[in-house]
Order: C-alpha cells, then sequence, then structure tokens
C-alpha cells in the first residue's frame, strides 16, 4: 500500500517547521507569500489531504456541519439541503447528513456519530426528538438549529406549519364547500404534519363546521399513501367535496387515483397541496398548493450557523413567508355529491 502523506513529510519538503505547514493549512494570511507557495507545491507533490480532526484541533472549527433530516425519499428537504450545501460550501465548510427514516432511535445514532465528528453545529427538522437526541446535543454544547418549525429553547428556520392548515382551509371555504378530508402523513412522530393538521380543522370550526376524525387519513408520505387515503375518503358516508394533502407527493397520489376513477377536478372535487414542488404546476389540471421556499430555508440555516459559528453569536428565529398558489384543481362544490357517491360502489 503507499505510503499516505503526512504533514511532517509536507513540512520536511518545504524545508519549514510542522507548526507553520498548520498555519498555512488553516489561518494562510498568517504566513508570508513565499512560504506559502512552497507549502502548497509541496502539498501538491505528496498528494497530501489534512486530516479533518487535525484540523479542527488546530483551528478551533472543523469547517463542518452536520444535519439529520425525516428522508431523503422526499424532494422537499432535499431541495433544503441543496441550498444549505451550497451555502455552506461557499464559506467552506461542508454538509454532512443523514436520515432516520422517521425512527428516534436511529435519530440518536446518527445524531451521536455526527457530534463524535466534531461538527461545528448541528440542524434537526422538527421539535419532536427522543430523550437521548436532546441529551446528546445538550451534553455536547454543540449549537442547534430548528428547521421547519420553531422551538422555545433553540433558535429556528421554520414555516408557520399551522398557517398552512389555515390557509388551504379559508380558501376552500371561500369556494363554498362544507364536506372536507384531509390526508396527512403520520403525525405521531411528525409535528409538522400535526400542526398542519390543526390549523386545517381548526379554521374549519372557527367557520362552524364540524369536522369527523374519520375525514383524517394518515398515510406514509408517497404516491400510494395519496392514493390510499382518496379511497378511503370516498367510502365514508358522505364523502368530502374537498381534500387538503399535507404535501404535494399525497396530493399527487389523491389526484391520479381520483382521475383514475373518472373524477373530474375541479368539477366533482378539489383538492390541496403542499410544497410547491416544480413539477405540481404542470400536472393538468395544475395542482393548487401552499408553497413553501424550502430551497430558501436551507440558505437561511447556513446563514444562521454560520453566523453562530464564526461570530460567536446566536442567531435570531426567523420564520419564512409561505403563499397559496391557485390553480385547477380547486373550484367551487359541486351542485350534487353524485358523481363521489356513485364511486363509492366501484372501490375496492
Amino acid at each position: 500500500m503507499k505510503h499516505r502523506a503526512r504533514i511532517a513529510d509536507v513540512a520536511s519538503l518545504a524545508g519549514v517547521s510542522v507548526a507553520t505547514v498548520s498555519r498555512t493549512l488553516s489561518n494562510p494570511d498568517s504566513v508570508k507569500p513565499a512560504t506559502r507557495e512552497r507549502v502548497q507545491r509541496a502539498i501538491d507533490e505528496l498528494n497530501y489531504f489534512m486530516d479533518g480532526s487535525a484540523r479542527a484541533l488546530a483551528s478551533g472549527h472543523g469547517h463542518t456541519v452536520g444535519m439529520v433530516v425525516p428522508t431523503l425519499d422526499n424532494s422537499i428537504f432535499a431541495l433544503a439541503v441543496q441550498g444549505l450545501q451550497t451555502t455552506l460550501a461557499a464559506h467552506g465548510y461542508q454538509l454532512l447528513i443523514a436520515a432516520h427514516e422517521y425512527n428516534l432511535e436511529t435519530e440518536a445514532r446518527q445524531v451521536r456519530a455526527l457530534l463524535e465528528k466534531r461538527i461545528d453545529a448541528l440542524v434537526l427538522v422538527g421539535t419532536h426528538h427522543s430523550d437521548a437526541t436532546w441529551d446528546l446535543v445538550r451534553r455536547s454544547g454543540t449549537p442547534l438549529l430548528v428547521a421547519w418549525a420553531t422551538h422555545e429553547s433553540y433558535p429556528s428556520v421554520a414555516f408557520d406549519n399551522r398557517l398552512i392548515g389555515q390557509l388551504a382551509a379559508e380558501h376552500l371555504l371561500a369556494l363554498g364547500h362544507t364536506q372536507f378530508g384531509m390526508i396527512s402523513g403520520y403525525t405521531r412522530y411528525n409535528d409538522r404534519a400535526r400542526q398542519r393538521a390543526d390549523g386545517f380543522i381548526e379554521t374549519l370550526q372557527r367557520n362552524n363546521i364540524a369536522f369527523d376524525k374519520r375525514n383524517l387519513i394518515e398515510q406514509p408520505f408517497g404516491f400510494p399513501g395519496g392514493r390510499t387515503g382518496w379511497t378511503r375518503l370516498m367510502q365514508l358516508p358522505v364523502p368530502p367535496t374537498a381534500i387538503f394533502c399535507g404535501n404535494d407527493v399525497l396530493a399527487m397520489g389523491c389526484m391520479f387515483e381520483a382521475q383514475k376513477h373518472g373524477i373530474q377536478l375541479p368539477r366533482d372535487l378539489s383538492i390541496v397541496g403542499c410544497d410547491n414542488l416544480p413539477i405540481v404546476s404542470h400536472l393538468p389540471p395544475g395542482l393548487t398548493t401552499v408553497q413553501l421556499p424550502t430551497y430558501e430555508l436551507g440558505i437561511e440555516c447556513a446563514h444562521s450557523v454560520l453566523e453562530w459559528i464564526e461570530k460567536d453569536a446566536r442567531p435570531a428565529s426567523v420564520c419564512l413567508d409561505i403563499e397559496l398558489i391557485v390553480r385547477g384543481t380547486t373550484g367551487k362544490p359541486p351542485a350534487t355529491p353524485d358523481t363521489l357517491s356513485a364511486n363509492k360502489s366501484n372501490l375496492a
């Protein structure tokens, strides 16, 4: 096996001390240009890569940020990761990413692994985490930023998740709907999904619309979840004429299943999503949805952690603006619900 170059090898070839090589790598402006050039030539010739732990010890920073997301099987998280990673990279920082797939024990193990790598800051999604995760964060003293939801003890970059549900409900109420359903991700370990459902239902109740708990269908995020959610809602004694979906992927699955059964949108049924993924404007008749600036959330997360790391200044919490985008899947309720009721007999 080829010998891996060490910092001492670089120092010997460049004719300088190990300390000078270390300063060149961690604080190049403190080294004379001629010396810096000799060190860089030696690094290039030896193909030397500085050990991350050594750099962290030398500079006090590892120039690394960790992030744990619920899943990467959802483009909304991927967009945020892209915004975060691009911004961090522009400032010389690396992003380490992990996904726990909605398993809190897995998340705790991932958080421990990231903290053991001496990351400079940690980003977690939402506020629902295990006691083990919170304990690890507290004991490490590592700056923690909460994303997608607000937290009373830690700074955050978030959306108002209750407002998301409220905007969807207000739009459908204004169109004249009185029979509602919702397809949500599982709310037990997902505070964002729970708050969106709460915002939707509370808005209906404030407008004197009763909402039966059977009309809230929880499914895994994904096209199959949206399809199953639509089927179960159509099997209710009184099928809804308007459905709010907790994200665009669920909404697309709901659309596909409705259209498969001959339902015309929005003549027979109205559907509202959440996210405004790029594809949803191209799916006929165009999905009405609540736009979340998720890429911008990633950028804001990067700015917040950089401020904390480099200026030792705890960042202020940020709540990003959201907007209802009205397209072709929402309209006035059908004069009679005959089309929806007729489909009940055709559902498996």
